[in-house]
């Protein structure tokens, strides 16, 4: 199992066995998506549980509120909860209230589950749990390229699901995708040779999962991740400063992205696009002039999902407004405006600024692949599924766990000792 060396060392056999159980759990999430592709939340929340009981068993409440206090005290901390709070408030004067309310808690529960595991102090990725969390990301990317390439005809036959909605795959894909990224940072630095093969072999099979895909967003989200990468070998601080630039201009922009494009975009180039691509820039171009109508509140959290319903909605010209019924803008910054308002928007956009900024007082090799990170998920969520699934909120909050962890180290006595005991 993937026991952490403390509690075993300091003669806890509780704690150890409940944060065994934490990482096991945690090393199953690509599985669990691939077999379910809504479970990440779920995952996450039974591997918080575990390291509680961790955290408790080791040290009792007092260090684990210590930890929480200052997770949440920090600039960082202090952003993000203003925004939980403030789309909680948000939800008073949304048309349908208890329906934000139970979005809200998709949106905050995984955060609060990775606030719980951070806080545990039991959360330790050793080398030998980044390996086992590598491979099961191959093997669930080996398993979902099989299935888009055989056109999911086992679950078929098997008669799990009709497979009518091919896309809800795509969740499983970018989770592929987002997890690979810290498994690569953590087992390359002070990796033996061993390892780097094993990053080589997940970035390899993740990437060709990703264009045998259905996820054009996964695809837009690879390219990006290998421009930024490249753009930081050769120029760190530029390229870091190229993606808060672009980051800040998106979030600000996001209304008028949609009307400008439909406005200014030559009819032979839109010709060439595919139908899902041309119908999202019409989308985009319905909810920018809907967020306009209320721009500083926005119509509550989650609105946008119903926003058709909402009487202020009406005012949107009729051409558009059958596009309203879509359920989000595919669009998280555009969705953070027409729910959360300008106020939302600003607090994250002041949120993402401030991890920019952190990540520019790390080495360009400690920064490279969190920015990375950072940059790939933004384009992704640019373009695709709704802002506040709870699936996607807990993809990410492992991937920064994983990031934020101290390094596994591999390269001294003291590390290799770290690793046999875990």
């Amino acid at each position: 199992m993937f026991r952490p060396a403390s509690p075993v060392a300091t003669g806890a056999p509780l704690a150890g066995a409940a944060a065994a159980i934490g990482h096991g759990l945690l090393a199953a999430t690509p599985l669990a998506m691939w077999a379910a592709t809504r479970s990440a939340p779920l995952v996450l929340g039974l591997a918080a549980l575990a390291f509680l009981t961790a955290g408790l068993a080791q040290g009792g409440v007092a260090p684990l509120k210590a930890r929480a206090q200052a997770i949440l005290s920090s600039p960082l901390g202090l952003l993000l909860l203003a925004f939980a709070l403030w789309a909680l408030v948000s939800t008073s004067w949304s048309h349908r209230p208890l329906a934000g309310l139970r979005m809200w808690g998709e949106f905050v529960l995984p955060a609060v589950f990775g606030l719980v595991i951070a806080a545990s102090g039991a959360f330790e990725p050793s080398r030998r749990f980044t390996r086992a969390l590598a491979i099961t990301v191959l093997l669930a990317a080996c398993l979902l390229g099989y299935e888009f390439l055989t056109g999911f005809t086992e679950r078929r036959w098997l008669a799990i699901d009709d497979r009518q909605q091919v896309f809800y795959f795509n969740r499983a894909v970018l989770t592929c995708l987002v997890l690979c990224l810290p498994v690569i940072d953590r087992l390359w630095r002070g990796g033996l040779g061993l390892d780097r093969a094993l990053t080589g072999l997940l970035g390899l099979v993740v990437t060709i999962l990703v264009f045998v895909s259905d996820s054009e967003a996964a695809k837009l989200g690879l390219v990006v991740m290998a421009a930024v990468r490249l753009g930081f070998a050769a120029a760190s601080r530029l390229t870091l400063a190229a993606t808060g630039a672009a980051f800040l201009a998106t979030m600000v922009l996001a209304p008028a992205i949609g009307p400008a494009l439909e406005a200014r975009m030559p009819a032979s180039l839109r010709s060439h696009l595919q139908p899902s691509h041309e119908v999202r820039i019409d989308i985009w171009e319905t909810f920018g002039e809907a967020a306009m109508l209320r721009p500083l509140l926005g119509f509550g959290f989650n609105a946008a999902a119903t926003l058709q319903d909402n009487l202020v909605a009406q005012a949107i010209s009729p051409p558009r407004r059958a596009m309203l019924a879509i359920g989000h803008p595919h669009s998280a910054p555009l969705q953070a405006w027409v729910d959360t308002g300008a106020v939302g928007a600003a607090l994250l956009a002041l949120s993402g600024l401030l991890l920019i900024g952190r990540l520019r007082r790390l080495p360009p090799a400690r920064a490279a692949m969190p920015t990375v990170f950072f940059a790939g998920s933004f384009a992704i969520v640019v373009v695709a599924h709704g802002a506040w699934q709870g699936w996607w909120i807990a993809v990410l909050t492992l991937a920064a766990l994983l990031f934020a962890a101290a390094p596994a180290q591999a390269g001294n006595l003291e590390g290799r000792a770290r690793e046999g005991r875990a």
